[in-house]
C-alpha cells in the first residue's frame, strides 16, 4: 500500500477566516482572525505596559527595565530625526512602534496569524500615516508646503517635469512603506513553513531520511531566531521611516 503524506500550502497560514459574520446595511463588518489578532496585539501591548509600571519599589523589575529600554530606543529615534519639535508626536510614534512590534512577534507563535503579512493592513496603515503627515504639513506651513515639490533654482522650462517627478517620488512613499513590511513578513513566514514541511516530510518517510531530518530542523531553529530579529527590525524600520517622512514636512528644504 502506498503511503501518502499531505503537506498544506505554505500560503495557507495567510488566509483570512471569518469568525463572526456581521453585516450591517449590506456592509461586511465580520470579525475575522486578522481583526482578532489585532485586538490581541493591542491587549498584550497594554498589558505589558501595565506590568512595567512602578509600584512603590525603588529597584526596577525586569519588565520595567525592558520597557525603559524600548522607550529609550523610540525616544532616540524621534530625537535624531525630528529633534525637539518631535516631542509632540512621541505618543503616536511610541504607540505605532509598540503595536507593530507585538503584531510581528505574535505572528511568530505557531498556529497564530501575522497581521502585518497582509498588504491591505500595511497599505491602510501607511496611507493613514501619509494623509496625517500631509495634514500636519499643511497646518504648519500653509501654502508654502507645496514648495516641497519644487526645489529652489530650477529653470522655468523644466518646472513641470520636476514637479511631476517630485510628486511621483513623494507619493510612492506610501507603497514603499507598506510593501517593505508586508514583503519581509510574508517571505520570512513562507520560508519557515516550507522548511518545516520539508523536515516533516523527511521524518514521515522513515528510514535514512528520518535521520537526516535534523538538518532542515536545525536550519528551521536558526531561521526562527533570524525571523524574530527581522520582526523587531521591521517594526523599527517602519517607525523610523514614519519619523523621516514627518520630518520632511515639518522642515521644508
Amino acid at each position: 500500500m502506498s503511503k501518502y503524506i499531505f503537506i498544506s500550502s505554505p500560503l495557507e497560514q495567510f488566509e483570512i477566516v471569518t469568525i463572526l459574520p456581521i453585516s450591517i446595511a449590506g456592509v461586511n463588518l465580520s470579525l475575522t482572525n486578522s481583526s482578532v489578532f489585532m485586538i490581541l496585539a493591542l491587549f498584550l501591548s497594554s498589558f505589558w505596559l501595565s506590568l512595567s509600571f512602578y509600584k512603590g519599589n525603588l529597584i526596577p523589575t525586569s519588565w520595567q527595565l525592558v520597557k525603559e529600554y524600548f522607550y529609550e530606543i523610540t525616544a532616540n529615534m524621534l530625537q535624531e530625526n525630528l529633534g525637539v519639535k518631535g516631542e509632540l508626536y512621541f505618543p503616536f510614534i511610541f504607540s505605532l512602534h509598540l503595536f507593530l512590534l507585538f503584531c510581528n512577534l505574535i505572528g511568530m507563535v505557531p498556529y497564530s496569524f501575522t497581521v502585518t503579512s497582509h498588504i491591505i493592513f500595511t497599505f491602510s496603515l501607511a496611507l493613514s500615516i501619509f494623509i496625517g503627515v500631509n495634514i500636519i504639513g499643511l497646518q504648519t506651513h500653509g501654502i508654502k508646503f507645496f514648495s516641497l515639490f519644487l526645489p529652489r533654482g530650477v529653470p522655468l522650462v523644466i518646472v513641470p517635469l520636476i514637479i511631476t517627478i517630485e510628486l511621483l517620488s513623494y507619493t510612492v512613499k506610501v507603497f514603499t512603506l507598506s510593501i517593505r513590511l508586508f514583503a519581509n513578513m510574508t517571505s520570512g513566514h513562507t520560508l519557515l513553513k516550507i522548511i518545516a514541511g520539508f523536515a516533516w516530510t523527511m521524518l514521515s518517510a522513515g528510514g535514512l531520511l528520518a535521520i537526516f531530518h535534523l538538518i532542515p530542523l536545525g536550519l528551521l531553529v536558526a531561521l526562527t531566531g533570524l525571523e524574530l530579529a527581522i520582526a523587531a527590525l521591521q517594526a523599527y524600520v517602519f517607525t523610523l521611516l514614519t519619523c523621516i517622512y514627518l520630518n520632511d514636512v515639518l522642515d521644508l528644504h
